[in-house]
């Protein structure tokens, strides 16, 4: 299938979103039933063809399409309810399970457009464009949220080419939202290795493993995968909180974008009825130093989970590589008993998440040793000067090609300092008030230079996107507010 009609489909099977948007479903609530009835539509494809189906046969596509009206709707909530039961992967993409469209008449035409395609008989990489392109509408959903699971396919994709993973390896992702970068590790071994029959079993079986601490999040990452061919019977995706407890297995690559925001915490009611929050300080024996600071106990957490002579790459905001504290320790820490070589400084403009400064720090687990294990940090700047916006201006794999290059994976001994790619030694790294690794050096034309602004277009499409954001959370708010009277 052409990369148009795999487009044509996504379309179709979307604009019957607007229609349900009107009911009250929202996207999210849309790619969730699209996710169910999906892969009933393939469990009863692999029956037409005498393969196996572990969807008991009361509970099947065929009990769906026979029935309309109340009876429809009552076969569908009875379908998800028990097949969320169930153990394996059945039980990772319909738990907790529910029926978000009240019309049968508009269940039964949702039901009809994914009964039109013959799913099976496209390979697994269309199957999957089409959900990951489901996925990417999804995200573009301000109001829903669900754009802080969906990192740059670009940038995942270059954080990949670097680290190149390899078969025979456990890879993980402990906060893995839509499995973004273990899909790109999977394809990225496919495409640079000749596979034996037991490396390609091992690489859809067992090679991947992902956690993630929101259930909707995770059955969406779960048909994902398997949509492109990975994962079975066994679910490689785990509904926990992954910062709770220490990593019980333990892998050779780790490849990451922790949630956004930079506190953990629990709501409660209390005794007047009204809901709260408080503050969660994950009190661990493996970690360096107690905080609340969710990113700085992900990177503690990430340090743990990885094998001697593991590879970590993880998307961090700003505040890890300067906050004092906690921070400081954290930074410390991880300089002498890691070799933390390489820090990317992230373009504003790139994520869902407005105004998100960020970077990806790269760094390896080592032996126990007296000397530090960093003995330099290259630090490459993709963010002065660079202005991106997700609709009019995106970031692109070409926009990280220069950082590839300059990576140099199979000898960083023989990197070279350019105008963007610098070297800052442990010795001096160590003074710094705070360790703070928030280090740059590039003149800033928008501060320093009024004629160097960029492009008004470009501007005028930050403002944009930032006024629709405000707009869509104002909306938000007058929605619970309207609820409460």
């Amino acid at each position: 299938m052409s990369i148009n009609a795999s487009s044509d489909i996504v379309n179709k099977v979307w604009n019957y979103a607007h229609v349900l948007r009107d009911d009250g479903v929202s996207y999210g609530d849309y790619v969730e039933q699209i996710t169910y009835l999906l892969f009933l539509k393939m469990a009863s494809e692999r029956e037409e063809m005498d393969l196996d189906s572990a969807v008991p046969g009361h509970l099947n596509w065929t009990s769906l399409l026979n029935k309309d009206g109340l009876e429809l709707e009552q076969q569908y909530r009875l379908t998800l309810d028990q097949l969320g039961k169930m153990e394996g992967v059945l039980g990772t993409i319909f738990r907790k399970a529910q029926n978000r469209i009240q019309d049968p008449a508009k269940l039964k035409r949702l039901i009809s457009l994914i009964d039109g395609e013959d799913w099976l008989a496209l390979d697994a990489d269309v199957k999957g464009d089409i959900y990951e392109g489901l996925l990417a509408r999804n995200a573009e959903d301000v109001k829903s949220g669900a754009g802080q699971y969906f990192t740059p396919r670009a940038l995942i994709r270059a954080m990949v080419n670097v680290v190149q993973p390899k078969p025979d390896t456990a890879i993980a992702d402990p906060a893995c939202g839509t499995g973004g970068f273990i899909l790109a590790a999977h394809e990225y071994i496919i495409q640079h290795f000749t596979l034996n029959r037991d490396q390609k079993r091992a690489l859809k079986d067992t090679a991947f493993y992902g956690a993630d601490i929101v259930d909707d999040v995770v059955r969406l990452c779960a048909m994902n995968l398997y949509l492109h061919g990975i994962g079975g019977d066994r679910p490689l995706i785990e509904s926990r909180d992954s910062l709770i407890s220490p990593p019980n297995h333990h892998y050779d690559f780790i490849l990451t974008n922790p949630p956004f925001g930079k506190k953990s915490s629990m709501t409660f009611v209390g005794a007047d009825g009204r809901a709260g929050k408080e503050q969660l300080s994950y009190e661990r024996p493996d970690f360096w130093a107690t905080t609340s600071n969710k990113q700085l106990n992900f990177v503690q957490h990430i340090k743990n989970m990885l094998k001697i002579g593991g590879t970590a790459a993880v998307v961090v905001p700003d505040n890890v590589l300067f906050e004092g504290g906690a921070g400081e320790i954290v930074r410390r820490k991880l300089l002498q008993e890691f070799d933390v070589h390489t820090l990317l400084r992230l373009p504003t403009g790139i994520f869902y998440a407005q105004g998100v400064k960020a970077n990806v720090l790269f760094f390896e687990r080592k032996p126990a040793s007296a000397e530090p294990w960093t003995k330099k940090l290259w630090i490459y700047d993709l963010r002065t000067n660079q202005h991106f916006t997700l609709k009019q201006n995106p970031l692109t794999e070409n926009d990280l090609d220069d950082f590839v290059m300059c990576y140099k994976t199979k000898n960083r001994h023989f990197r070279e300092e350019t105008e963007r790619f610098r070297a800052f030694d442990y010795d001096d790294l160590v003074l710094r008030d705070k360790v703070n690794l928030d280090i740059f050096w590039l003149k800033d034309d928008d501060v320093m230079d009024n004629e160097s602004l960029p492009a008004p277009e470009l501007i005028a499409a930050e403002i944009v996107e930032s006024l629709e954001e405000a707009l869509e959370q104002f909306r938000e708010i007058t929605e619970i507010l309207a609820l409460k009277e």
